[in-house]
């Protein structure tokens, strides 16, 4: 730690004993990882891809091409740098919580099958990721004891486009209140129950709405990625202890995906740039009338939609929740994951 950072570690430890108010980052911040604060382990790319050891690339460079989104530049080098420790570290605590639950029905003389091992992806929009949950589900999948992986989004749990403009909410849509907050939560309650077949709506990007009556059947997977902008975020806490509050409380296992929100901003309005050509173009698409419009025109659109609502979103709602993280994977200005910070034990 150099002089500059104990110092300052040391203005937050005599700021606690104060009680005078902290900002967000003095916390833990992947530009100060060694605040005597932080809860987490902080590694740079290089320092985590030795925990890699033994474990196997299982996917080619043309696989990792289709699961990775629009303007994310991971690639195998990557994959094999970040992705493969991460699995391992995974396979880990899903070991763990198979040999729990062993030890717990022995000791409660109980009989069953293990519930599913939940894992939750959150972080911004444009940030990455539907690239790191499609990637994980793949690699998980590969293990030697070939798991069954699935992996649901929170999108199909918006509320239809129909009530959020009953309810002035069109322009809200991401924000918490634009979810219906208890299916997410009966669904996530029925997968840990263990039901052997749970349903999850279906999202179209195309029509930018839900789909009126079609659904997705989960049928009781090893593993369930969950992921979505909200699903670390935190409410008000139900009277008198009759419900569970958290869709984070079914989670075995939590990442955040990070960045620095400047880039975040440019690789928003970049790929919205890059949609106006292509999805956008679709007579059907939600966002065809921006298809048309000038290219200074769009970028107008593209900042105006990031300044008042994407990034309020992002300081109010989603921001604030990375420290409730179990991992944090920390993107530089090239979309690469620079460090992982890991929650310690």
């Amino acid at each position: 730690m150099s002089s500059h950072e104990r110092s300052k570690a040391q203005a937050v430890l005599k700021a606690v004993k104060r009680g005078s108010s902290i900002k967000h980052d003095e916390f833990w911040s992947p530009k100060n990882p060694d605040l005597l604060t932080s809860p987490f382990l902080t590694f740079t790319a290089n320092e985590w891809s030795k925990f890699r050891a033994d474990t196997p690339l299982t996917l080619s460079e043309t696989e990792i091409k289709t699961l990775r989104s629009l303007n994310d530049p991971v690639s195998i080098e990557e994959v094999a740098k970040i992705y493969l420790s991460l699995s391992r570290l995974l396979s880990t605590h899903v070991d763990s919580s198979i040999s729990l639950f062993k030890q717990r029905a022995r000791f409660l003389a109980l009989r069953g099958q293990k519930t599913p091992f939940i894992i939750g992806v959150a972080g911004s929009v444009a940030v990455g990721k539907s690239t790191v949950a499609r990637i994980l589900k793949e690699l998980l999948a590969r293990w030697p004891s070939s798991p069954k992986v699935e992996l649901i989004t929170t999108d199909g749990f918006l509320l239809p486009n129909s009530t959020l403009r009953r309810r002035r909410l069109m322009n809200r849509k991401g924000f918490p209140e634009s979810y219906d907050f208890t299916a997410l939560l009966r669904f996530l309650s029925a997968i840990k129950a263990g039901e052997p077949e749970v349903s999850a709506p279906l999202y179209s990007h195309l029509s930018y709405d839900v789909l009126k009556g079609e659904s997705r059947k989960v049928e009781r997977p090893d593993i369930l990625i969950f992921e979505g902008i909200n699903v670390l975020q935190s409410r008000d806490l139900p009277k008198a202890g009759m419900s569970v509050p958290f869709i984070s409380d079914f989670f075995d296992f939590s990442i955040y995906i990070d960045a620095d929100e400047r880039d975040i901003e440019r690789w928003y309005i970049d790929r919205f740039m890059r949609l106006r050509e292509t999805a956008f173009t679709n007579p059907k698409s939600f966002f065809n009338r921006y298809s048309v419009l000038s290219e200074d025109a769009g970028y107008a659109i593209a900042q105006g939609l990031w300044d008042n609502i994407n990034l309020i979103n992002l300081h109010q709602n989603i921001l604030p929740t990375r420290p409730r993280a179990d991992l944090v994977l920390r993107k530089g200005p090239n979309h690469l994951i620079e460090h992982v910070a890991l929650r310690k034990l």
